[in-house]
């Protein structure tokens, strides 16, 4: 189980539930499957699959978390299609234009005798609690879906004071500085992709990928007042990211001297190379979040 996105969030209390007693808070909002009628479901489910009990998998004090949302799959274009259809029909019968109303209703009538019939597919967002760190990551590439997860565990365990990680500078204003004076710490290398926008409200963006990012071209973009929302580093020759001005990490990659680690343990099934995996992930990525705090100035706690 290796994340391949970072949503970080900081716990603003301790987080002192054990992983006995987080396992009976989330054990009432457990997935079910959607009854014949409903758009979607969306409830905890065990972090090792079909086959495991435990909501929660707790390794070495990290604790890990699985929720799932089933959705039954109706079309817009086909919906849209088949309400047109009922509208003429019945505009015709009756000779007269129906009200805003009543297109709503035929609308909902249709998705409603639909609804029973339609496909289903799930997905699934994992995230982990350090409680020793003071940590909440959430494996979610949009920030909607990470606090679609936040809102669960907070209905779970009735509050959950977290906030999304804040430095005191900037990213942007410091990955920028990065590329203009081509010079970045020493444990972090600059590599081939970035996004720059201007400054002004609907500034124009440019992506480059696979661009040698020292090029004279980046900075007269950059001297035009251009700065870096996004951009691709690794860290210590060991992660390998893209990290972006709120602080949201994408294309997480862990590189070969974590890969190494891994493959000079020998497991015996499924559920023990999960718990290595999460293991070394989690230790990695807690030496790791300190030093991105680091990188844009410390942390801000106001």
């Amino acid at each position: 189980m290796w994340f391949k996105n970072l949503s970080i969030f900081r716990l603003t209390e301790a987080f002192t539930l054990a992983p006995e007693e987080l396992e009976q808070k989330l054990e009432p909002l457990s997935f079910r499957s959607c009854g014949l009628h409903e758009e979607f479901t969306f409830g905890w489910t065990p972090p090792l699959g079909k086959t495991a009990q435990q909501l929660v998998h707790n390794a070495n004090g990290f604790m890990m978390l699985c929720v799932k949302k089933e959705e039954r799959v109706l079309p817009a274009a086909v919906v849209n299609e088949l309400v047109q259809e009922k509208i003429l029909e019945q505009e015709e019968q009756q000779a007269r234009k129906l009200s805003k109303k009543e297109r709503t209703e035929i609308k909902d009538e249709l998705i409603f005798d639909l609804l029973p019939k339609a496909f289903t597919f799930s997905r699934k967002i994992y995230a982990y609690i350090d409680p020793k760190g003071g940590w909440l990551i959430v494996d979610a590439a949009s920030a909607k879906s990470a606090e679609d997860l936040l809102s669960l565990l907070r209905k779970s365990l009735g509050s959950l004071p977290a906030m999304p990680l804040n430095t005191i500078e900037k990213p942007s204003t410091t990955m920028t500085q990065w590329l203009l004076n081509n010079e970045a710490p020493d444990d972090i290398t600059i590599e081939d992709e970035c996004e720059l926008r201007a400054p002004e409200e609907a500034g124009g963006i440019i992506r480059c990928k696979r661009h040698d990012l020292s090029l004279p071209e980046i900075k007269t973009h950059l001297d035009t007042g251009k700065v870096v929302i996004k951009l691709a580093v690794s860290w210590a020759e060991r992660l390998s990211f893209i990290i972006d001005e709120n602080l949201s990490v994408k294309r997480l990659r862990f590189l070969d001297l974590i890969q190494d680690q891994v493959a000079d343990i020998e497991t015996e099934d499924e559920a023990a190379q999960f718990d290595v995996d999460f293991s070394i992930m989690s230790a990695e990525l807690a030496n790791f979040l300190p030093r991105l705090i680091e990188l844009f100035g410390g942390e801000n706690k106001a």
